[in-house]
């Protein structure tokens, strides 16, 4: 008798987690393409996909570098300028990062063309702060060749970036809009052509003129850091 219950027992069990599972994959459907998978990975959808490649952001907003404790423009251990701290080591690693020449011109692509790039390398997308580091570094070295745009170029925006303030804020979209304000009115200084200012100022005030929404402020950021480094013949030169 004892068997026969236990048996009924394990049976029903059974019969619940499987409802279970089946309601389960009903529920979730719809809201990201799920489909009862056939194996032990489930598919995603190309749509759910490419929603998350699209919308989310922790390479915009993440602000250590390389893993390394204390980094970023804002922390008090970053010393930008000094022999000593974590600038100085985040520096070292990215020099030898991008010491090739086919990385950076991939590099410089990836921020020309950012929407397009994140959909289809979404794991290959560099973090922003990143890029600023990439830019303090070429920026500081253009002081020496003029590639900074001279007196009343990148040096300004440099200084501003090192000062960890006005790029730095608690709201991460004004923050963006800053940089995109700031490096888009410097452009001139660097730009070789009539077109390319034409380019830097329509995406500046795209997003400056309207309700953009975070993603398209973040990928504008992107744009206008490409151009810089662009026109600074990054590709070339290096850091």
């Amino acid at each position: 008798k004892n068997s026969i219950i236990a048996s009924l027992y394990s049976t029903n069990m059974h019969f619940v987690l499987l409802l279970l599972i089946l309601l389960l994959s009903v529920a979730t459907k719809d809201a990201c393409g799920f489909n009862f998978p056939t194996s032990r990975k489930a598919s995603i959808s190309s749509n759910c996909h490419l929603f998350m490649a699209t919308y989310s952001s922790p390479n915009e907003t993440t602000k250590q570098i390389y893993s390394i404790h204390g980094s970023g423009w804002k922390s008090s251990t970053w010393n930008w300028g000094y022999a000593q701290g974590t600038g100085h080591d985040c520096a070292a690693i990215c020099r030898r990062r991008w010491d090739d020449r086919d990385e950076r011109r991939k590099l410089v692509q990836s921020l020309l063309s950012p929407v397009e790039f994140k959909a289809s390398h979404p794991e290959s997308e560099v973090p922003f702060e990143e890029v600023k580091l990439i830019l303090g570094l070429a920026w500081q070295q253009g002081r020496w060749d003029g590639s900074d745009g001279g007196p009343g170029g990148y040096g300004a925006v440099l200084s501003t970036m090192a000062d960890a303030r006005r790029y730095e804020k608690e709201d991460e979209v004004i923050s963006a809009l800053n940089f995109i304000e700031d490096i888009s009115a410097q452009f001139e200084t660097i730009s070789r052509n009539a077109g390319e200012s034409k380019r830097m100022k329509a995406v500046a005030n795209d997003v400056r003129g309207k309700h953009a929404g975070k993603e398209e402020i973040f990928m504008a950021r992107r744009t206008c850091a490409g151009m810089v480094l662009d026109a600074m013949n990054f590709v070339d030169n290096g850091l």
